[in-house]
This record gives structure tokens, C-alpha cells and sequence, in this order.
């Protein structure tokens, strides 16, 4: 498949709050400071680009990996439409600054808003490139004082532009009037998406998508129609030049320094449904704990890839860690260092049938399940409820005795405890004696080892909602579908 997606104006499908903060910018007549960060693929660009198109006076996208020399070199290439005429490359950032601010001078006499967009700024302000202190220098002293103007920092390192952006500790401490955190599409988001592109699929396709690619629109962009689900995943992971079979390094290497360490925990991860808590990981991994693994997870966690939860009656010592990226999960599940099955084109419309297509979709909906907690809270009639989530497990020290694992409970403060069970089922799910048998061991075990008082409410979260039977009217206090995960908010 050798196709580049088209970006169209589908991309700012949602991103409203986004949308509105960046125009009331351009109303607020005073100079604006303004940070926007999220991962790869993720809409950044292109969501400054539009709203900005008419302002926009000057535009810089950093070069990974390129020297001073080279991003300069693209400075005057920025430059030169501008000033109409070819110009000398200056020797560094507080001579470019310099030439940028006389551009800029020379275009005041209109009185009209003016964008400057600093795209990929951890690229452009690497090590002893001088980018950033000249960017303090610049802003300090010249651009804080134009009343019209609008500077744009961008990057997909959020952990880069949270240290030395936002917590800067110099010249751009508190300058920053704006601060935007961009992330993937939720399912509703994702479904107007492709709408908008002209494509129609139920809600349980739409959901299967969303599980293998996430909420990333570079990715759904990629989505044909005419297509189903499991013909899109196909085309997408194993058809000959299937475009996001070599994503998965990328993606980690344009967002943090030392990736390679930041992959070791996300393939330890991937191979534990439930998760793994610090000590686990440490295990895993063979990484060192301490402050170097306290701030690979807090990157992980601030950009998406990974959910931090507290078990339910444990302090934050015992806190799990779980991957909840789409894409990485399924890249690691189906693709990584595969060379046959689903690796080849069709593959996957044959596998997703399997035991262990079946078990993936599993443990991805659950991921999608928790990744949507309001729209759980919504259906349940709770949104105004406040509410703890966690995870729970029991491992008894006698083997003779009944284990439990819980992937989600929702703590109210109300009085009440959602027990929640997720099943991807593709028709309505059946409650089997068996199973009903198996909730009230976990509610059972729950009260009994955790000594709550709180009534608890055995929740299903499936596609279809539940099969009308005597176990489900005998147990179940709530049932969430497709549908309620498809409520906006």
C-alpha cells in the first residue's frame, strides 16, 4: 500500500476546546506565548496550520538529528520568501532572532494579527545549539512587547517541552500564556473522523479500528472505502508496503531521548494483561530503579502509552502500570518479529478468528473500556458522581483457595462500587451459569477480603449489551454498550 494520507480538513474533526483556545488567542489582543505538545501523528501541525492560515507570517519545522548549521540553513529557507531576495545564512540563533524580529518590524505598519510557529522545537533546540536561549533572549526582550503577535511552540516530545517549556526555570519561566495538551481521538471523535472522510461503518467496526489503531487521525487517515475493519487493519499492518508496519520505532524515537529504554518497558507490558507494578517491571526490564525508571514511566503515562492505577484499598507504593496504546499493543502482539501468518496480506481477516485474535480483542477493549471511564460514568448515570477507578486482584497464599483479578472498579461516592466486567462479544453476551457462578465467587472474595460496607453492582461492558436470561436478571446491575462508549464529552 503506497499511499500518504491526505490530512484533508477532516483532521480538525473534534479538537473544539483546541480550536476555540487558539482563536480567542487571536482576539486577546496582548502578545501570546503559546505551547501545544502531544505524540506523533497526533493532528499538531496541521491544527496550527488551519486555524492559524491567515496569520500565519513565518513557519520553522526542526530537523531530527541535524546539526546548528543545517537548522539555520532551513531558517534562511523559511526566510527567504518573505524578505523576497536571497539572504547570508547568519552564524547562529541570537543573529537569526535578529533577522526574524526586522522581518517582523517591517510588516507592523498593517497592525494585523501575526502567527510565528516553531514546529518540532525539541529538534531545533538540542544540545548546545544556543536555540533556546536565544529564543528566551528573543521573546523577552522584543516579542513580549508586540501587542499582535502570536508565537507558536510545537513538539511531540511532551516530556521535553514540559521541562524545558513549560517548568523552564529561565528566561520562559511563567511566559507561557497557553497551554495545549493534544490527544488521540476518542471513539466519537474518531467516528466523525471518518464520516467526514466519507466513510461508513457501524459502530462495532468503528470500535475494532479504534482497538488495533487508536485514536490517532495520521493513522485513520489511512483508512479506504469500501473497507471493512478487518480488511483496513490488514492493509494497514501486513499488505506489501503496509504503511504502519514500521511505524512503531519511529514513534519512540521522535519522542523521547534513550527510547530504546522506553520500548523495554513497553514490550514488558504487552506481555501482562493486568499489568505490572514497579517491582515487576524492574524484574522485566532488568532497568534500574530509582529516578531514571520514575521518569520513563512519568513520560509514558503524560503522553498516553501506559495507565498508572492504584488498586483498590493499596497506596500509590503499589500502584499498576498497563499499556493502553492501541497501536503498540497490536504492533507488538501481531507484527513485531513476525515473518509468517498474519504477517502476510490477508492474514489478519483470518486470525483476528482465532484463540489469540480472540484474546486480543479481549484485552483491547478492556483498554478502550478504561481509557473511557466518563462515558462508563455516563451510562451508568454517574457522571456527576465522584468517583475513584481502580484495578483489584487477590493471590491467595493457599493454593486451595479461589484467586480473583478485577480490571476495573468504579468507587463511588454515593455508596456504591461498580464490579465491571468487559467482554468483546460480536452478538449480545450470554450469561452462562458457569460464568454467573464465577461474578459471585469475584463479589464474594471482593467483600470478604476487602471488608467493604458499599453495596456492590456487577456491571457488564459489552458491543451488544447482554442476553436476556435468568443469570443476568439474577446478578447484573448494569450493562454498557458500543453506543454509550460512543457518547462524546
Amino acid at each position: 500500500m503506497n499511499h500518504s494520507p491526505t490530512t484533508s480538513t477532516a483532521a480538525l474533526v473534534g479538537r473544539k476546546a483546541e480550536q476555540q483556545e487558539l482563536a480567542d488567542a487571536l482576539g486577546s489582543g496582548r502578545p501570546e506565548l503559546i505551547a501545544i505538545y502531544g505524540r506523533r501523528r497526533v493532528g499538531k501541525t496541521y491544527l496550527v496550520r488551519t486555524v492559524y492560515a491567515e496569520q500565519l507570517c513565518f513557519e520553522l519545522t526542526g530537523i531530527r538529528d541535524a546539526t546548528r548549521a543545517q537548522q539555520l540553513a532551513m531558517f534562511v529557507q523559511a526566510m527567504e520568501p518573505h524578505v523576497g531576495q536571497r539572504i547570508a545564512t547568519p552564524p547562529d540563533w541570537p543573529s537569526a532572532f535578529q533577522a526574524l524580529a526586522r522581518l517582523l518590524e517591517s510588516q507592523r505598519r498593517d497592525g494585523a494579527r501575526k502567527v510565528i510557529f516553531f514546529d518540532e522545537l525539541p529538534w531545533l533546540a538540542s544540545r548546545r545549539s544556543g536555540f533556546l536561549a536565544a529564543l528566551d533572549h528573543f521573546w523577552n526582550t522584543w516579542a513580549s512587547r508586540q501587542q499582535n503577535l502570536i508565537v507558536v511552540l510545537c513538539g511531540s516530545a511532551a516530556s521535553w517541552m514540559i521541562a524545558k517549556v513549560l517548568h523552564d526555570k529561565g528566561g520562559l519561566h511563567n511566559r507561557v500564556t497557553r497551554t495545549l495538551a493534544l490527544y488521540p481521538f476518542r471513539l466519537h471523535e474518531a467516528e466523525a473522523f471518518l464520516q467526514h472522510r466519507g466513510i461508513t461503518l457501524d459502530r462495532k467496526q468503528i470500535l475494532e479500528l479504534y482497538m488495533a489503531l487508536g485514536g490517532i487521525p495520521y493513522y485513520l487517515d489511512y483508512v479506504r472505502r469500501g473497507r471493512s475493519a478487518a480488511q483496513a487493519i490488514d492493509a494497514l499492518f501486513f499488505a506489501r508496503q503496509a504503511p504502519l508496519r514500521d511505524e512503531f520505532g519511529k514513534l519512540y524515537a521522535a519522542l523521547f531521548e534513550q527510547h530504546e529504554r522506553h520500548i523495554k518497558v513497553i514490550r514488558a507490558l504487552a506481555k501482562k494483561r493486568s499489568g505490572l507494578t514497579r517491582s515487576e517491571l524492574v524484574r522485566a526490564t532488568h532497568l534500574p530503579t530509582g529516578g531514571s525508571l520514575t521518569t520513563i514511566l512519568a513520560e509514558l503515562e503524560t503522553t498516553g502509552f501506559i495507565l498508572q492505577t492504584v488498586p483498590f484499598g493499596k497506596t500509590s507504593r503499589d500502584s499498576v502500570y498497563r499499556l493502553v496504546d492501541e497501536y503498540s499493543l497490536f504492533y507488538l502482539r501481531w507484527v513485531d518479529g513476525k515473518r509468517t501468518t498474519t504477517s502476510e496480506a490477508g492474514g489478519w481477516l483470518r486470525d483476528r478468528l482465532t484463540p489469540a485474535g480472540q484474546a486480543w480483542g479481549g484485552y483491547a477493549f478492556e483498554n478502550t473500556c478504561l481509557t473511557h471511564v466518563s462515558c462508563l460514568k455516563r451510562a451508568l448515570g454517574i457522571g456527576g458522581v465522584q468517583t475513584q477507578h481502580s484495578t483489584w486482584s487477590y493471590r491467595p497464599a493457599d493454593t486451595h483457595e479461589q484467586g480473583v483479578q478485577i480490571d476495573l472498579l468504579i468507587d463511588r461516592k454515593d455508596g456504591v462500587i461498580n464490579l465491571c466486567e468487559m467482554k468483546f462479544s460480536d452478538t449480545a453476551y450470554e450469561i452462562s451459569k458457569k460464568y454467573a457462578g464465577e461474578l459471585r465467587t469475584k463479589e464474594e472474595v471482593f467483600r470478604r477480603v476487602t471488608g467493604t460496607r458499599k453495596t456492590v453492582f456487577v456491571t457488564i461492558v459489552s458491543p451488544y449489551g447482554v442476553k436476556p436470561n435468568q443469570h443476568s436478571q439474577a446478578l447484573i446491575q448494569g450493562v454498557v454498550t458500543a453506543d454509550d462508549l460512543f457518547n462524546g464529552y
